[in-house]
Formats: C-alpha cells, structure tokens, sequence
C-alpha cells in the first residue's frame, strides 16, 4: 500500500484525535484509516497508537514518526507548488541543442538576443552531438531541439521558426576562369564546395525545381562558414545560407548565380516534449525567436 497514504493517514488520527474524525476530514471511512494506521505500524514495525473503546492516542514512537510525516508531507506540498510555480513562470535553466552550422548563424544570434531579455532563464546552448532518432535531445536532458527538416514525429512537438534562404554562389575570380553557370546542369561541369550533410542540391522551385548529386568536390566541411572562405577564395561553386553571406554578395566578394532559379528555403523549426502543457520558459523562448527572425529579415540578395 502507498507509504505516503499511509502517512497522511496517521497524521490526521494524530491532529484529530481518532479514526471517525480523521476520516470525516480526509472523506473516507473510520474502518479504512484504521487498516491505513495498522498497515503503516506493520511496515515501520512498532505499534503506533493505543487504542481504547473511547479513545485513540499515539505511543511514543507514534508521535515521533506523525511529526516525520507531516514534515515529510509539507515539504512534498511545497516542493509540488514550487515546481508548478516554475513551470507557469519564464524562469529556470532551458537547455537547447541544435547543429553546428545553425547555431554559429542565425539561431546564435537570436539565442544571445533571447538570454540577453530574459536574465532570469539561464541557458545552456550546445551546438553538434545530434542524433538521428528525433526524440534522443530528451533523453539527453535538453528542453528544445532545432532541425531543417521536416518532421514526422509524435513522440515530440514542433514550431516552425523561420524560414532560411539559401543561395548558390561563386566569386568573380572564379567565375572569369571557369564560366557562369546558363542552366542547372552545368554545375555538374565545376568545382564544387559542399556541406558534408547536403550533397545533393536543389535548383529551383515547385514543379520546375531539379535536384543535382555533386560528384566533383574539391572542398567538403561540416561548417559552411568554412565553405562560405573557400567561396570568396575562388576555390568553386557553393550553396549556402544567405545571411552570412550578404555581404560578401553585397560587396561583391560573392555572385549569385542563376538568381532566376533561385534555391528553395530550408525550415527552421524547434521541436520540444510533447504534451499540451508547454512549460512557460519553452514557450516565451519559442515566441521571441520566432519574433527575432521575423524583425530580422535578409534583404534579397542580388547578384
């Protein structure tokens, strides 16, 4: 039987003096807060009340184990409404995970915005170490995740963040000694740098979207920052996310190339626990990142 019914029980007979008064305050019967008290004297294994036909009093030992339940009973009531208390506020640690070549971007900078507003939420920021099972950051002790993929996943939750633009550029440097790009399929004749986790580009979009397996790759990294440097050093063609890019572009370090195709967004989306009661943290973080991206757009980028 549940030790901390068992408990509650005692230290009722103890504040009312006997088994009918406990029993009327707890809504139950004299009979069954009797079998809860003797239950309890079983498994501490010393009797815990005398009882008479007119009255009931605790022994010795009785008295010392109902003042240990009802401090062990008031501190689980407080602890429960100091966690509910932290759930329904913005406050806490939050721990957040998400691949390396988002969080060194964007989401890093939107993540300092976010610490910076709310001192109150402490956050620890871990970039990498993702596994492929979409549900393991829970397991790992992480409150949210954030993925480029679309999810097909019950055992999590997910917000659609932002949208990231990509483009696909080269230098001029390298555009003079090897020739612009006219059509989709003459990426296949260049240099190409490529992400280690996106060999496969897609030019365009909708129906008239094509996708293309890079085969000639002369540089590969799993940061596209350091793609981005091999870009601007003429070493080939690159996709890439516009926004650390921009400047490069708008400086003329970077040219888009076949800007009438374009390249089609990824998603960024944070999945957290499932379950319809969000804690508070979790959804005052999600609300403000999804503001940040929105008041932080990339001005389109031309070639």
């Amino acid at each position: 039987m549940d030790r901390l019914l068992l408990m509650h029980s005692l230290v009722t007979v103890a504040q009312v003096g006997s088994f009918s008064g406990a029993a009327k305050k707890l809504g139950s019967s004299g009979s069954l807060v009797s079998r809860h008290v003797a239950e309890l004297e079983r498994q501490v294994g010393v009797r815990l009340v005398n009882r008479t036909a007119r009255s009931v009093s605790l022994t010795e030992p009785g008295r010392r184990y109902a003042e240990f339940a009802a401090r062990i009973l008031d501190e689980i009531e407080a602890e429960d409404a100091g966690i509910a208390r932290l759930h329904d506020r913005a406050e806490g640690t939050l721990s957040v995970i998400c691949p390396k070549w988002i969080g060194s971007l964007d989401l890093g900078d939107a993540i300092a915005a976010f610490s910076a507003a709310h001192p109150k939420i402490h956050i620890r920021f871990e970039l990498g170490g993702m596994s492929d099972r979409t549900y393991d950051f829970l397991d790992s002790g992480f409150d949210i995740a954030f993925h480029t993929r679309d999810l097909r996943d019950s055992s999590v939750r997910l917000k659609k963040i932002s949208s990231l633009p990509f483009v696909l550029c080269a230098s001029g440097e390298y555009i003079e000694r090897h020739g612009d790009l006219t059509h989709p399929n003459d990426i296949a004749h260049h240099d190409c740098l490529v992400h280690v986790n996106d060999p496969v580009w897609r030019i365009g979009h909708g129906h008239a979207s094509t996708l293309h397996k890079i085969r000639n790759i002369v540089f590969s990294s799993n940061s596209y920052i350091a793609l981005q440097k091999a870009a601007v050093h003429g070493r080939g063609l690159a996709l890439l996310p516009q926004r650390p890019v921009h400047d490069d572009i708008a400086a003329g370090a970077l040219k888009v190339l076949l800007p009438e195709l374009a390249v089609p967004d990824r998603p960024l989306y944070a999945i957290y626990g499932p379950g319809r009661d969000t804690p508070r943290k979790v959804s005052v973080f999600l609300d403000f990142l999804a503001d940040w991206f929105s008041r932080h757009p990339i001005a389109a980028a031309r070639p």
